[in-house]
């Protein structure tokens, strides 16, 4: 194939141009994945990955919600099974003195002296139901309603549920009994105090299992998350010591193809030689 010497038309000019804008282009997306990290960092570069990538990204954000939701309710779990925890421990002491007051040998001074006592650790197991709140609910003081508390576990729209444990109705109820007789605070023991120990350890056995299903269930969300986090990166992340690699040999390239094209820009001036 003959040489065209030509000023108007110069094919070396065209080709390390073509070259040098590959090159460049070439440069520019290593470039952008070195800085970003990402080898999928818009529909431009991949379509059907980037697409892929945002439906993961929206269920990773809806996973963290959910998770969210789940430590809430682990909250208003932990808080009223402390609280339950603390009327649980203030039973044995009230059953002392709910015993010795059901003794028809103490002295009147002795019975008021029991009777205070015993007010007094009734009103201590009522400030650790006020007290059991967290972030507004409070799940030992319901007003005898029962309001239990539904939280979201999954995408798929099941719920965990913390059951609501009226113990401030049986509390007072403990509280109103009459022991200004020995007769009397043996009732009191066997119905009131009775019926507030039975309602306190069913509120500890469901409150406990609510609490630990709902740890359980954080903790599978959490691996799923970071399981779900992984294959994403694996979709979109760039391999930056590849990446590295390519940056260097590209560098290289374009200074090389700068090169080519000074040169071939300097052959249309080799031709005035012929003039002179």
């Amino acid at each position: 194939m003959a040489v065209q010497n030509s000023i108007n038309t110069n094919p070396s000019i065209f080709a390390a141009l073509r070259t040098l804008n590959s090159v460049n282009r070439n440069l520019d997306t290593t470039q952008n994945r070195v800085s970003t990290g990402l080898k999928v960092a818009g529909a431009l570069d991949d379509a059907s990955n980037f697409s892929i990538a945002q439906g993961i990204r929206g269920e990773l954000k809806g996973l963290s919600a959910v998770t969210q939701g789940l430590n809430n309710a682990k909250g208003i779990g932990q808080v009223a099974v402390a609280g339950a925890t603390g009327v649980s421990n203030l039973l044995t002491d009230i059953r002392s003195k709910l015993t010795e007051l059901s003794n028809e040998g103490i002295t009147t001074a002795q019975r008021e002296i029991l009777t205070s006592d015993f007010n007094q650790l009734l009103s201590q197991a009522a400030n650790f139901i006020d007290n059991s709140v967290f972030n507004g609910v409070n799940l030992l003081d319901t007003g005898g309603s029962s309001v239990d508390i539904n939280t979201l576990s999954n995408l798929e729209g099941g719920t965990l549920t913390l059951s609501a444990q009226d113990l401030r109705t049986t509390t007072l109820s403990l509280a109103a009994g009459d022991v200004t007789s020995a007769t009397n605070a043996q009732g009191v023991l066997a119905n009131e105090f009775s019926n507030l120990e039975s309602v306190v350890n069913s509120a500890l056995g469901s409150l406990g299992a609510e609490v630990r299903a709902l740890n359980l269930q954080t903790t599978f969300l959490e691996q799923i998350s970071d399981a779900t986090e992984e294959g994403l990166g694996n979709i979109v992340d760039a391999d930056l010591a590849r990446e590295s690699a390519a940056l260097t040999s590209l560098q290289v390239q374009q200074q090389l193809s700068i090169q080519t094209l000074g040169i071939a820009n300097q052959r249309p001036q080799s031709l005035l030689g012929l003039f002179r």
